[in-house]
């Protein structure tokens, strides 16, 4: 191909989906002259699946973004028709909260964020190569050229390219080649990669249809309402945003014996079953069809029926995706109660598309191989908008701090959701598309969506993305919360005062005089209903009540969980040397050698989390160090 003159910047972002917005908003901000290409100005911030942000551990990992200084979100604030908080009936560890979005809304305020930001420039064009150079330290990015022939020299390229890259949609016997949303695949930036030796699988996701909200019989279905207060994902959102905030109802449907007759009937038509599809798909989000099959005990699966915006008649089926013909759609859907009138207006389909092995990654998200090249979001073998964001948020992070000769950004697991997902895609790769999960995280309650601004503001300030007003403001929410639990911890009360309270609640009295603090340790003593004998109550903040609140109940399991952090600590800061020879070291069993050698963990810690590595394994690496 013959190239053009190069334009000279200093980022380069392939994809602006969730990921590539966060990556080339980072740069931009933290001053570096950023381009970020997308295949359509139109697809910018796209939600090609669920209209919604958050959800059960992603709610987490949204709270940690806004914390860093990332733009989801508060973004996410303006743009919610509906909030609620998942899994209220169980710990404050899970609880995660979850907004129904106005999809095009969102688009838009995206757009317009990334077309008025300083140093950034928001081009229409496809990348097809990649150009590196040998360099002292190895092989080195320089450059990417455009399907037009444009050639942009840079020193860093972020790719985020999503679900694009040489797609190809699936709906019954029908395939095609095609990006999400009956856009244009990426074609040509697989092969740039294979070339450059980077190790590429073959992944598959799905949506459902859409159905016209005018052709539903809404009365049918089961409402679901919102919460009825709402804490913000963004600090920057004012306390009073959802004030006398009207929210939009979503509906719950379920399927029946009908439904699975239809889907079982022509399981044989669907690309799943029929051997179209090889990429691999979701586990924890399956098709209606894969969940017919691997569930068959179960008389109904419950649907959620969703708006995917205030000036949108498109309503979301979510836990209905399918790659079954067209025919089979229509007959699933008008077996649904409420649905038996339903109009399509778009078909649900399935999508294979390239992604890399993350075990090419170091914690940065840099390539270990191709210095200044980094990998962010789907692209990185995950799944959902969330997972997208945080890793694209921390490549842009280091893309930028490396520019400047700074340390770079490696977050522990034990500092937030997305350490735990960074480390679990660099250290044990993964074999489907990853999901984040509370249950991938050890420490659960240290890792809580009230506190993320606790554990990452500090390092967002220091990063550059946290201005000094904000920080400002941070402090002084913190203090309000450790004086708040010293005023719990030193207020004493009679037991006179206390034991009426407990007899309302069940509890068993007192004796004695009994700090507030203690009281609220019970379990069914909450921090409201204390409120009736804590005559010095001060006023705060919902934010603020609801981490006093965690902190104070859960003290003793979460000193728990600290002293863990504390002995696996030791652990992670015992690097491992980057010549290490593993093939040559006496003791290891062959399996800890090939995978150690694959891998190459920076420290001990993260060699022990490598499936394959055994404690006997890490003995012998402990010894080694002990002898360097």
């Amino acid at each position: 191909m013959n190239t053009v003159a190069a334009q000279t910047v200093d980022a380069a972002i392939i994809g602006a989906g969730h990921a590539g917005i966060e990556a080339a908003l980072a740069c931009a901000r933290l001053g570096l002259k950023t381009a970020l290409f997308t295949m359509s100005l139109d697809a910018v911030g796209n939600m090609p699946c669920n209209p919604s942000i958050g959800g059960t551990a992603k709610g987490h990992l949204v709270y940690e973004i806004d914390a860093l200084g990332g733009e989801m979100g508060r973004a996410a604030d303006k743009v919610t028709l509906q909030s609620r908080t998942l899994n209220l009936g169980k710990g404050a560890a899970v609880h995660s909260k979850r907004i129904q979005a106005d999809r095009r809304k969102y688009q838009n305020i995206m757009k317009h964020t990334l077309e008025t930001c300083e140093n950034l420039l928001l081009i229409q064009a496809e990348i097809v190569d990649i150009i590196t150079e040998k360099s002292i330290d190895g092989q080195r990015v320089c450059g990417v050229i455009t399907k037009l022939g444009e050639r942009f020299d840079c020193g860093a390229v972020i790719i985020a390219c999503g679900t694009f890259l040489e797609g190809r949609v699936f709906v019954g016997d029908v395939n095609y080649e095609a990006g999400p949303d009956g856009m244009l695949p990426a074609k040509g930036l697989s092969a740039s990669l294979e070339r450059l030796g980077i190790r590429l699988m073959r992944f598959k996701t799905g949506t459902p249809a859409r159905v016209k909200r005018a052709s539903i019989n809404l009365d049918a279905l089961e409402e679901q309402p919102g919460e009825d207060v709402i804490i913000p994902y963004s600090a920057l959102t004012p306390a009073d945003a959802f004030d006398g905030f009207v929210q939009t109802p979503c509906h719950i449907v379920y399927t029946n014996a009908e439904t699975h007759k239809i889907i079982k009937d022509n399981i044989h038509r669907s690309a799943m079953y029929s051997g179209h599809i090889h990429g691999t798909g979701p586990r924890y989000c399956p098709s209606i069809e894969d969940k017919i099959v691997r569930f068959a005990d179960k008389e109904r699966h419950q649907l959620f029926v969703e708006p995917m915006g205030e000036k949108n008649e498109e309503m979301y089926i979510q836990g209905f995706s399918t790659s079954l013909p067209t025919d089979v759609q229509h007959k699933m859907l008008k077996s649904l109660s409420g649905f038996e009138k339903a109009e399509i207006m778009r078909y649900a389909y399935a999508i294979e598309y390239d992604c890399a092995d993350p075990t090419q990654l170091d914690a940065t998200l840099e390539f270990k191989d191709i210095k200044g090249l980094y990998g962010a979001g789907q692209f990185n073998g995950t799944s959902g908008y969330e997972e997208a964001a945080a890793q694209g948020l921390v490549a842009g992070i280091n893309a930028a701090l490396a520019h400047y000769g700074r340390e770079k950004l490696t977050l522990p697991r034990s500092s937030s959701y997305i350490g735990t997902l960074i480390d679990d895609l660099v250290t044990k790769g993964t074999n489907e598309p990853y999901r984040m999960m509370t249950s991938r995280s050890e420490f659960r309650l240290l890792l809580r969506q009230d506190n993320a601004d606790s554990r990452l503001t500090p390092i967002g300030h220091d990063v550059g993305l946290i201005d000094d007003e904000r920080f400002t403001n941070y402090e002084e929410k913190q203090k309000s919360i450790d004086t708040e639990k010293k005023r719990l911890e030193d207020t004493h009360l009679s037991p006179a005062k206390v034991n009426p309270l407990l007899d309302s609640l069940c509890e068993e009295h007192v004796s004695s005089g009994v700090s507030l603090a203690d009281l609220l340790r019970r379990p069914r003593v909450t921090y409201a209903e204390l409120a009736v004998i804590d005559e010095k109550r001060p006023d705060l903040p919902s934010a603020v009540v609801r981490t006093v609140e965690i902190d104070v109940k859960y003290a003793g399991y979460i000193k728990r969980e600290l002293a863990e952090v504390a002995r696996q600590k030791k652990l992670e800061e015992k690097r491992l040397p980057d010549d290490i020879n593993y093939a040559e070291m006496q003791g290891l069993r062959l399996e800890a050698r090939q995978k150690l050698e694959k891998i190459r963990p920076l420290t001990v810690g993260q060699a022990a989390r490598i499936s394959g590595v055994s404690p006997a394994d890490i003995s012998v690496l402990l010894l080694y160090l002990g002898m360097k």
